[in-house]
């Protein structure tokens, strides 16, 4: 199994299903932009992202050509499709379709990485320790969708907690040694998740401007989205996105790195684009009129929510402290309180030219280093 390997098409495939799963956490959110509304919404994220990320370390693992990984996937994809069907309604009439839907997805995961434990590639001893939690989380989430209100939920935050907790503390040691990183093919899995999100938040402005006539004040809202877009996309694709990859290719621990870097800590910056993607919707469907509380919270909180994740990425990953990005997370609080009840396309213009100012900087500061060297 070469290390250079790269994502195969089953797996392009079995991202589009994310693609959708995705795109209706966002209408979850939107549904009831609330603080409860958001939380539900992003207990939901979490899940999915985490059957997605454990996705990639057994394929990592696993025979790429191998009919084990894509019987895994091809199968599995039904099941996050259904999940994915049942997500607007999960917190209620939908709620046992979503937990067994959703934990059939992470039980194909763990026989996927027992079929690769099997042929040598991964350490059974990491696999069954951490299994142990997903089958406790799996039974616990699957129990608490058979109560409602507050103790559904709350079944479901601690399933949810059992589950993140058992690579990152509970079998830590042990999941230091559980496979040999295929870097290249690994680094591309996460930063194509960050594209599917950054694409989804697209499709959200896109949504926002349906029915609306296509005049000068539309074009200038969509633009200033898409530049915000641009701006996310670039912090991360700049060059860090290559500089992390290396970093891990060269790192004494890379499991821990890659489990920290990209599989928690990737978390954030997802979380935060498909908050922003909230706010946008709203703010291009509304461009003249103020966003209301949760709405503005959505589309500034977002972006600071991406920047500080990718300032927390760069940490774990290098141990330099981006100041840069985590001004721009607290200049966009900032933001978000002082255009508070101005139109929608002021909040939009301050964004965009925060993150223009950001992009500015750090090339500015490439090149700069380029010269030197």
């Amino acid at each position: 199994m070469s290390v250079e390997r790269r994502t195969s098409p089953v797996e392009l495939l079995w991202d589009l299903v994310f693609v959708f799963a995705v795109t209706q956490v966002t209408a979850l959110i939107t549904h009831e932009l609330s603080w409860r509304g958001a939380g539900r919404g992003l207990l939901v994220l979490a899940l999915i992202w985490w059957a997605w990320s454990a996705f990639v370390w057994a394929a990592n693992a696993a025979d790429p050509d191998g009919l084990a990984l894509r019987a895994a996937l091809l199968i599995s994809m039904i099941s996050i499709f259904i999940t994915g069907l049942a997500v607007p309604h999960a917190f209620g009439s939908e709620d046992t379709v979503f937990a067994v839907s959703y934990a059939a997805v992470r039980f194909i995961h763990l026989a996927l990485y027992a079929d690769a434990s099997r042929k040598g590639n991964a350490s059974w001893a990491a696999i069954a320790g951490f299994g142990t939690t997903v089958v406790i989380g799996m039974t616990l989430l699957v129990i608490g969708s058979f109560f409602d209100g507050a103790v559904r939920a709350a079944l479901w935050v601690i399933a949810a907690a059992i589950d993140y907790a058992g690579p990152a503390w509970l079998t830590r040691e042990r999941l230091a040694g559980l496979q040999a990183v295929a870097v290249a093919h690994f680094a591309e899995r996460y930063g194509l998740f960050i594209i599917i999100c950054l694409g989804e938040s697209i499709v959200a402005i896109g949504v926002g401007a349906s029915g609306r006539a296509i005049d000068f004040e539309l074009i200038a809202a969509v633009a200033m989205s898409l530049a915000i877009v641009v701006g996310l996309w670039w912090t991360y694709f700049d060059r860090f996105a290559d500089d992390a990859e290396e970093r891990l290719r060269r790192h004494e621990n890379p499991v821990l790195a890659a489990a920290d870097g990209y599989s928690y800590i990737h978390l954030l910056l997802v979380a935060g684009i498909v908050l922003f993607a909230v706010g946008a919707k709203a703010a291009i469907a509304h461009v003249s009129d103020p966003l209301a509380d949760g709405e503005q919270l959505a589309l500034f909180g977002g972006v600071a929510l991406y920047l500080a994740g990718h300032a927390a990425f760069r940490l774990r990953m290098t141990g330099a402290v981006e100041r840069a990005k985590l001004l721009a997370a607290l200049l966009a609080v900032v933001g978000a309180v002082v255009t508070n009840g101005a139109d929608a396309w002021l909040a939009l213009l301050v964004l965009a030219a925060l993150l223009a100012s950001l992009v500015l900087r750090e090339s500015t500061m490439d090149r700069r280093v380029a010269d030197l060297g």
